[in-house]
């Protein structure tokens, strides 16, 4: 089986050249100009962008337990159709994946499903409760690419500290959700004049930026690698940013919604805008910016929190943590990002692929030659206005909705199959 792309402009990690793709079954065999081999398929790509399939590395498939609001096959076709050829799942599932048959599980219903590539990321603690680790090396061993309680902060330093002796041991990426919960202490928007005018409990920035400080702290004493995730207040990145001067082995994510959106979202108790951690402010919003442009913050994630339409429409304070984000984060990291000049196409491609594959240690060397054909396909001049109604994963719960974008997915390559779009 032979697929020709022709005429794309193809973005790698360091530049951007148009150029024929040639794939034979699930690999790509030839990239150059005037390709003219007898294809079963060709994709006239004029026009558009060629880019290595993004991998996201923090997405929540809800599956098993919590099916109502995703499932690993919704999930891996929303991811797909938002042009992720990879996505790792979090563990906060019911049961928590914190043994190998349910990590077994959703390896299978994955491959069942044959969208996206599924990589499971298995709790740090048995339950995500904070008492007790989980066997992490067996859990390794059997298909966990990274360690993480997400949705929870892990309870105590020394809990904390055990994970990160272990994770320097057996080279285990430990991904942590940095929050305070004594600070948080039930806010549900971010503290400041928006929180005021509308009557909510505001959460203060220090909830996350001890937090990481914790983290990074305990990382640097065990000369161990620590991940933060998404990344929201200005706070956290000169801590970050100040821990890699001192070369502390700490990488960070942070997501769309935190490069584009503030709390003034939140206005008439939006609860599509209610994420945790919240939307900041234009200060906040700044700082990340700067963080992703001089590498203090190394990786675009999603945090994709898909939930049914009885946890969002309903009185703000019982509303539910998240934002369904996969089919729009390319579209806004490109609109917010890369339109405004503040990073390039290469850049972007290292922010959504390379860098989180090189967190999750998952092999990954872009469009090459002899590499699994993941691509995607993209016309980033076509302008499009989102539709929640229109989103393939049963979360419709964006604050996007109805706004404009530029960067729409054409088709998706997952180990040189297209698994969305492709028509002609």
């Amino acid at each position: 089986m032979l697929t020709l792309i022709k005429n794309g402009n193809v973005v790698t990690f360091d530049k951007v050249e148009k150029a024929d793709i040639l794939i034979e079954n699930d690999v790509i065999k030839q990239i150059g100009k005037d390709i003219n081999a007898k294809a079963d398929k060709v994709i006239d790509a004029s026009g558009k962008h060629v880019f290595a399939g993004f991998v996201d590395m923090h997405v929540h498939l809800r599956e098993p337990g919590f099916e109502s609001k995703e499932t690993i096959q919704s999930g891996a076709y929303a991811g797909v159709k938002g042009g992720f050829t990879g996505i790792a799942c979090m563990p906060n599932t019911n049961p928590v994946c914190d043994n190998k048959f349910v990590l077994r599980y959703i390896i299978d219903k994955a491959k069942e499903a044959g969208l996206a590539k599924v990589y499971p990321i298995c709790s740090i603690t048995k339950g995500e409760e904070g008492e007790l680790l989980s066997d992490m090396l067996t859990l390794a061993d059997n298909g966990a690419v990274a360690f993480s309680d997400d949705g929870k902060p892990v309870k105590t330093s020394q809990m904390m500290r055990l994970a990160l002796e272990y994770s320097k041991a057996y080279d285990l990426p430990i991904l942590c959700h940095c929050e305070d919960m004594a600070l948080t202490n039930g806010g549900v928007v971010h503290e400041g004049y928006n929180a005021n005018i509308w009557g909510l409990k505001g959460i203060c920035r220090a909830s996350e930026e001890v937090a990481v400080a914790r983290e990074i702290i305990i990382a640097e004493e065990l000369g161990a690698k620590v991940h933060i995730c998404h990344v929201s207040s200005k706070g956290s990145v000169r801590i970050i940013r100040d821990a890699k001067k001192r070369g502390v082995k700490v990488t960070a994510e942070t997501c769309p919604h935190y490069v584009s959106l503030t709390d003034d979202e939140i206005a008439n108790f939006n609860t599509f805008a209610k994420v945790n951690p919240p939307l900041r402010e234009e200060e906040d919003v700044k700082a990340i910016i700067e963080g992703l442009v001089d590498g203090t913050i190394d990786c675009l994630a999603t945090d994709h929190a898909p939930h049914a339409s009885w946890d969002k429409e309903c009185e703000f304070d019982s509303a539910a943590f998240g934002i369904s984000g996969l089919e729009t984060a390319f579209a806004v990291n490109y609109t917010y990002l890369v339109k405004t000049g503040k990073i390039d196409l290469p850049k972007l491609s290292r922010l959504m692929t390379k860098n989180p594959c090189e967190v999750l240690k998952i092999k990954n060397n872009g469009i090459a030659v002899g590499e699994k054909a993941d691509i995607t396909v993209i016309g980033l001049d076509k302008e499009f206005t989102v539709d929640r109604n229109a989103f393939v994963s049963k979360g419709k719960n964006t604050p996007f909705d109805k706004k404009k974008l530029c960067g729409e997915v054409i088709c998706t390559f997952v180990d040189g199959k297209i698994c969305f779009g492709g028509k002609q």
